[in-house]
């Protein structure tokens, strides 16, 4: 027994050591820069209002003159190749003379870019009440030479339900442009109504979804992309992408960590490895992660932060998914062991002893820590060791065997009890006295 016992805590030793993540480990690793972001490149890889968002997002919260100037820059050049006046004078005010004279305020730009959005909005008003009276006059007209009754009007209800949809759809696409997005999500959402095959109601949904999204109305997202996904028949792969994604930036906003990725849908998907492949550090941290190498998992993590809090979606999330890793790591660390050397773990963690303890403190109190599902585990202080108090198996698996042999005699005292009533006739006796 003494030799089994000697054998077992030396592998639990290498075990220990092997999270750790010593510094001869040799493997092969993708190297993690926590140098200044590039943003540039990181613009590069979107369009529109999304590029000009993300770049006044990161102008907000770099806290580096230069990045800043550098984005809002780039948000300035990429404005003018559209038409929305709002968001150009909130730039030009957040540069403030600071690029010199060619990011100053350019006002022929924006007065003429108004008077083509005045002229553009008239014409659009125009032209949906235009066609409704032409469509209601070729109806009529259709109706007088056919003789079409009251009792049949699918022909005039599809003209007109598309008419209205076309001119919602236009004034949706106008306002979204322009940086209305209340007005662009009303009029985007008043199609609804009016759509007629399942291709008008997904087109619709996606609107809806974008404009949501950029709202930061994640409820409505949600929605959605659950509308969209009961017409399954019209759905093709680029569309259940884009809904996907909805839906994992809805479930990101709302907190639900858990539905945006487990190790099924990372790193056992064969089609997902290869977009992981284009990013090899989040590659690595997901496989140090789950290969136990929280060492390394963490230092990845630590090196990427100051980037991740510059992402627009991931700002506010950062420190909580940081943290909760960070608490599943200790806690799949302890999981196999009967007790863990806490010096060692403040190594494996490269922290101190007294800020470990106060973490695992914290884990206990919240029932986190469950080693082989017990949940009960104690901190020895003195000898910096964490204890936890496991059921006796064996003793555990005798109690069953009692409870079921116990189970299975009043089982069969029950079955001879009925056999012998039968025997005897005792029922029958019974209905003659009654």
């Amino acid at each position: 027994m003494e030799g089994e016992e000697d054998l077992r805590e030396s592998m639990i030793e290498e075990d220990i050591r092997a999270n750790g993540g010593d510094a001869d480990d040799k493997r092969s690793k993708a190297i993690i820069s926590s140098e200044q972001m590039d943003v540039e490149a990181y613009a590069s890889s979107y369009t529109g209002r999304t590029k000009i968002a993300r770049l006044i997002f990161i102008a907000e919260k770099c806290g580096n003159t230069t990045m800043e100037l550098e984005a809002l820059r780039m948000a300035y050049d990429e404005i003018k190749k559209g038409e929305n006046t709002l968001l150009f004078r909130d730039v030009v005010e957040k540069i403030g003379g600071r690029l010199g004279a060619a990011y100053g305020m350019d006002h022929a730009w924006v007065d003429g870019v108004d008077r083509r959005a005045e002229a553009r909005k008239e014409k659009l008003e125009n032209e949906l009440n235009a066609y409704r009276v032409q469509v209601q006059a070729f109806v009529a007209t259709v109706k007088v030479i056919y003789k079409y009754s009251m009792e049949s009007p699918s022909f005039d209800t599809n003209l007109i339900k598309e008419s209205i949809r076309m001119g919602y759809n236009d004034f949706g696409d106008f306002y979204y442009a322009h940086g209305a997005l209340g007005d662009a999500f009303k009029n985007y959402a008043r199609t609804r109504d009016y759509c007629t095959t399942s291709k008008h109601i997904i087109q619709m949904c996606l609107n809806v979804i974008l404009v949501s999204i950029e709202m930061g109305q994640f409820t409505h997202v949600t929605n959605y992309v659950s509308k969209t996904e009961q017409t399954p028949e019209a759905l093709d792969p680029v569309t259940v992408a884009k809904l996907r994604c909805a839906a994992g930036l809805a479930y990101l906003e709302n907190k639900k960590y858990k539905h945006a990725a487990r190790k099924n849908k990372v790193i056992d998907n064969v089609n997902f490895r290869k977009f992981l492949e284009l990013v090899p550090e989040v590659r690595e941290i997901i496989n140090d992660f789950y290969s136990s190498r929280y060492a390394s998992c963490l230092e990845y993590l630590e090196n990427l932060k100051a980037n991740l809090l510059l992402d627009i979606h991931l700002y506010d999330h950062v420190q909580t998914l940081y943290s909760e890793i960070r608490h599943k790591a200790l806690i799949q660390y302890t999981h196999p062991f009967l007790s863990v050397d806490l010096n060692m773990m403040a190594s494996a963690f490269k922290t101190s002893v007294a800020g470990l303890e106060k973490e695992l403190e914290a884990l206990i109190t919240e029932n986190q820590i469950q080693v082989l599902f017990v949940p009960t585990a104690r901190i020895d202080s003195h000898n910096k060791i964490l204890y936890a108090r496991h059921a006796d198996q064996r003793n555990a698996t005798f109690q069953r065997a009692l409870q079921m042999g116990g189970e299975f005699d009043r089982d069969v005292r029950a079955l001879l009890l009925r056999a012998n009533l039968l025997k005897h006739e005792f029922n029958n006796r019974q209905s003659r006295k009654l």
